[in-house]
């Protein structure tokens, strides 16, 4: 008999939430909330089950991720498989994930409708296995189905890639939506290429390897390569990270880079405990461009690469914003009115003026090519080109570039041997800003009218004919027709024959209308 001493341990040891389990038996089920919300592998380092969404405490991810870390990151997780484009599988606190006594996986939510189910029958029992893959095996012990058979974007040691199967970015880290990127596997192919969202659409591809290709394998020592025929083709780098010492996965990134990252399994003063990138397809993701779509960054922007961390940074040029900062890829926007092109070339001299930028480019956005033209040359043609809002200088053969938006495939690095000129207005233009709404109405309500002629500099010198127009306009809007003048009487006023009175207010005519 045990001493009394160690009972504690003893019953900790058989308690049903704690214990990584092995074989799940049928009739076991999962809910989001309280001890029985996942199932663990049998050494603890993976959980199945529901993980909490990230900024929605309500909300709950169906997912396999890294138990024993800190952040908990996700290696899969489930999505819809219905007709429209897929999504990724959330729930809320009052759902039940079973696995029915005849061998059926699913997911119901709180009003008892199915939400996911794997569409296997007859599963003998579920397995989460040290490998990160969850399983539902026959009575044999065969895999009938299993996660790593049905990636997400995101592989790990073992695991293979067959033609026919796919890895799909997110669109942002924090949100499981489908993104803009795939890996396809197909037979004697292997490629990486831009995805229209919502659509699905597929553009040109921006790294593959084609030939007698049979499987992409990440194996057992954290090697990732291509299967051939006859041969083998390392997609990244050799790791020499050891797989009892770290954590190992490959992901395609919401930016479209294939990355091999390693985590330590314990903190050492050499290494902090955070992934670290060893190896990534292709090299400088901001490279990558594309024909169609925007590029690794979203319209109007540029991708830089940190070669610290091997991460990409999108950036917006000067008097330029992010329509969205959270979500970076819909790119940025003017913070002031574009050049109109009722102005003439004087006009837009005054107006506008450009900002250089080196080591930039945003190739395939060109209308128009000059060559051979100095880099003064070359700023002026787009300055007084209302269609321009962009040219590239590349200095060594005296060729300038003319872009129009939107902007696409936006890059900067040291491998850029260009010079750019983005047209701005200048600091003292009208045009150095969007109007703003407010300050109209402040305008208004003051009798002020030089604002509704900002720009024009014919009328702005002629700003009393401005306000005679105005209080005309105004008369003949009024509500009451029996006080509107007539035509006669509109006539002699605009011709200065007649006096013109104070028009009524017309706040009841703007706010009825």
């Amino acid at each position: 008999m045990a001493p009394l001493f160690l009972l504690p341990f003893l019953l900790l040891q058989i308690s049903p939430y704690v214990q990584a389990q092995t074989n799940i038996s049928l009739g076991s089920s999962l809910t989001p909330q309280g001890p029985n919300s996942s199932w663990l592998s049998p050494s603890g380092e993976f959980a199945f089950g529901f993980l909490p969404m990230e900024g929605n405490s309500s909300a709950y991810l169906l997912a396999v991720w890294f138990h024993k870390i800190s952040n908990q990151t996700v290696a899969w997780y489930a999505k819809t498989t219905g007709d429209g484009p897929a999504e990724p599988v959330q729930v809320s606190s009052g759902s039940r994930l079973q696995l029915t006594s005849s061998g059926v996986l699913m997911l119901l939510d709180p009003t008892g409708t199915q939400v996911w189910n794997p569409k296997v029958i007859g599963a003998a029992y579920a397995n989460m296995l040290d490998t990160g893959n969850f399983v539902l095996d026959a009575a044999d012990g065969s895999t009938k189905w299993g996660t790593f058979n049905n990636p997400a974007d995101t592989i790990l040691p073992t695991q293979i890639l067959t033609p026919g199967m796919t890895l799909r970015s997110r669109i942002i880290a924090t949100d499981y939506s489908d993104g803009r990127f795939l890996l396809n596997m197909r037979n004697n192919l292997v490629a990486l290429y831009p995805i229209a969202v919502p659509s699905g659409y597929g553009y040109n591809t921006y790294w593959s390897k084609e030939g007698s290709i049979k499987n992409l394998v990440f194996d057992a020592t954290g090697r990732i390569y291509v299967a051939m025929n006859s041969t083998q083709i390392n997609m990244t780098s050799v790791v020499t990270s050891s797989m009892a010492d770290y954590y190992h996965r490959a992901t395609l990134d919401p930016d479209g880079a294939f990355r091999q990252y390693v985590y330590p399994k314990k903190a050492s003063k050499q290494s902090s405990q955070a992934w670290s990138v060893v190896g990534m397809v292709p090299d400088n993701i901001c490279q990558a461009t594309t024909t169609i779509g925007s590029g690794t960054c979203g319209f109007n922007s540029y991708c830089m690469l940190d070669d610290t961390n091997n991460q990409t940074t999108c950036m917006c040029p000067a008097q330029y914003s992010f329509i969205d900062e959270d979500r970076k890829y819909k790119g940025c926007k003017p913070d002031f009115l574009p050049q109109s092109c009722d102005l003439d070339e004087g006009a837009a001299v005054l107006k506008f003026q450009l900002t250089s930028m080196d080591n930039v480019d945003w190739p395939f956005a060109d209308y128009e090519q000059q060559t051979p033209v100095t880099k003064n040359d070359c700023q002026n043609l787009c300055l007084t080109d209302c269609f321009c809002s962009v040219a590239v200088f590349h200095d060594s053969d005296k060729t300038c570039w003319k872009k129009k938006m939107p902007l696409s495939n936006g890059m900067m690095g040291d491998f850029v041997q260009r010079t750019v000129f983005i047209k701005v207005p200048k600091d003292n233009s009208s045009h150095s800003e969007l109007p703003d709404s407010s300050k109209w109405k402040k305008d208004k309500k003051c009798g002020r009218v030089d604002f509704l002629v900002e720009g024009d500099d014919e009328a702005i010198l002629n700003l009393k004919n401005v306000e005679r127009f105005v209080e005309v306009a105004l008369w003949c809007l009024q509500e009451d027709p029996t006080i509107r003048p007539t035509m006669l009487k509109v006539t002699q006023m605009l011709d200065g024959a007649a006096p013109i009175p104070t028009p009524p207010d017309p706040a009841s005519f703007v706010s009825t209308h």
